[in-house]
C-alpha cells in the first residue's frame, strides 16, 4: 500500500441503518477499514454522502424528503451530524479529519479547482483524511441522481489518485439484476465501458441514496478517462477495503489503459461548462478524434447556443453522438457566417483572422 493514494466513495445506502437514520456502527466500520489503509502507507481521501439521509428525521422528517427546500434543510443539519461521527470515529485511531464541501460550479471555475487541490495536498501532508461531500444546502443542480459518484471521480481525477473505490450494496456490476434474475453473472474486469455496458447497469437501486449503478458507471467513465481505474463492489467485513485496494475486493474493476491527463484536458473534459455546441461532417470527425488534428470551419456544419472565443462547446457528429469537447476561437455569430467556408474564404470574409482554427488541438480532449 506505500505511496498509493486512494479515493473512497461511501454511499448514503452503506451508511445509514434501516429506519434511515445514519448508523454509528457502519462509520466506525469504514473508518477501521481506511485507517488500515493509512497505517500501511496509503493516502486515503474518502468522499461521502449521507448529509440528506442523516439528517431528515433529526429535522423532524418521518421519510426522505422529495422538495428541494427540505432537502437543503435536512442537509444542513445532517452535515453536521455526520462529520461529527467522522470525527469520532477517525479519533479513535488517531487519525485527524478535515470537512471539505464542494459544488460543481468549483470544478468548473479553474482558480478554484486548482485551490482546492492545493488545500487537499496540504492535509493529505499533515496526515489528515480529507472528507468531502457535496455542499448539499446551497447547490442546485447538484442535488440529483449520483452527484457524490461524479464528485468521486472528479477529485480522483484532481488529485491523481492510483485507485477509485466506489462502495455500494451491490458486489459489482451484473449481466443482469442478480435479485430478480438469479443466472445473472458479475463482471469482474471491464477493461470498456460501451453502450451495452450503459444498458446493462439500468437505473436507480436504493430508496435512501440518489446513485444507482448508472451512475457508478459515469463516475468510472469519467475516472478511467483521467488514468484512474476503479472499484464499484462491497465493503462489508473486515479487511474488505484493502482487498478491493490489492485488486481482489467484491465487485468489478473497470480498467485503464491510459495515464493521467493533465489538469487542464481534465477541467475541460469533466469539469467546464459547454456555452454551446457544434455539429462537424465526418471528416472533420476523424481528423478529430482518430488524426489528432483541430478543427477548422470548413468542418463545421451546424451552430447551437450563444458563445464567444475562449468558451468551451461541445462538438457533435452529425447524429447527435459527443465527441469531445474544446475552446473556441470564434464567438457563435463569427462562426455562423463562416462554417463550411475554407481557409481562403474565411480569410477573404472576416475582417480580422487570429487563428484559422474553430478549435485548436492543444485545447481539445477527444470524449469518444
Amino acid at each position: 500500500m506505500m505511496s498509493t493514494r486512494v479515493v473512497v466513495k461511501i454511499g448514503s445506502s452503506s451508511l445509514t441503518s434501516s429506519e434511515g437514520g445514519l448508523s454509528r456502527d457502519a462509520v466506525a466500520f469504514f473508518a477501521s477499514e481506511i485507517a488500515t489503509l493509512k497505517k500501511e502507507g496509503a493516502e486515503v481521501l474518502l468522499v461521502t454522502s449521507g448529509a440528506v439521509a442523516a439528517g431528515f428525521r433529526a429535522i423532524g422528517y418521518s421519510f426522505r424528503p422529495k422538495l428541494l427546500h427540505e432537502k437543503q434543510a435536512a442537509a444542513a443539519v445532517g452535515q453536521a451530524l455526520l462529520m461529527q461521527a467522522y470525527q469520532e470515529a477517525f479519533a479513535a485511531h488517531g487519525i485527524t479529519t478535515a470537512q471539505i464541501l464542494l459544488t460543481r460550479t468549483d470544478f468548473g471555475n479553474r482558480k478554484r479547482m486548482n485551490n482546492a487541490g492545493m488545500t487537499i495536498e496540504e492535509l493529505l501532508k499533515q496526515g489528515s483524511i480529507p472528507i468531502i461531500n457535496e455542499n448539499d444546502t446551497v447547490s442546485v443542480d447538484e442535488l440529483k441522481f449520483g452527484d457524490n459518484d461524479t464528485l468521486s471521480a472528479l477529485v480522483a481525477n484532481l488529485v491523481k489518485a492510483q485507485n477509485l473505490v466506489i462502495l455500494t450494496d451491490m458486489d459489482g456490476l451484473y449481466t443482469g439484476d442478480p435479485r430478480k434474475h438469479p443466472n445473472a453473472v458479475r463482471f469482474d474486469h471491464i477493461e470498456e465501458i460501451t453502450d451495452e455496458i450503459y444498458a446493462i447497469a439500468g437505473g436507480a437501486g436504493s430508496s435512501v441514496g440518489t446513485g444507482g449503478m448508472r451512475s457508478k458507471v459515469d463516475a468510472a467513465k469519467i475516472a478511467t478517462r483521467g488514468g484512474v481505474p476503479v472499484f464499484v463492489g462491497k465493503v462489508d467485513s473486515r479487511g474488505d477495503l484493502r482487498q478491493a485496494v490489492a485488486g481482489s475486493g467484491k465487485g468489478t474493476y473497470f480498467d485503464t489503459r491510459l495515464h493521467s491527463l493533465p489538469m487542464k484536458k481534465q477541467w475541460l473534459g469533466f469539469m467546464s461548462t459547454p456555452h454551446g455546441t457544434l455539429r462537424v461532417d465526418p471528416g472533420a470527425e476523424q481528423a478529430l478524434v482518430n488524426g489528432g488534428h483541430s478543427l477548422l470551419p470548413v468542418g463545421v456544419k451546424v451552430v447551437e447556443g450563444h458563445f464567444q472565443a475562449g468558451d468551451v462547446v461541445e462538438v457533435l457528429s452529425l447524429d447527435g453522438a459527443v465527441l469531445g469537447r474544446g475552446i473556441v476561437n470564434y464567438d457563435d455569430e463569427q462562426l455562423r457566417r463562416i462554417q463550411g467556408m475554407s481557409s481562403a474564404e474565411v480569410i477573404q470574409t472576416l475582417d480580422m483572422v487570429h487563428r484559422l482554427e474553430v478549435v485548436h488541438r492543444d485545447e481539445w480532449i477527444t470524449l469518444k
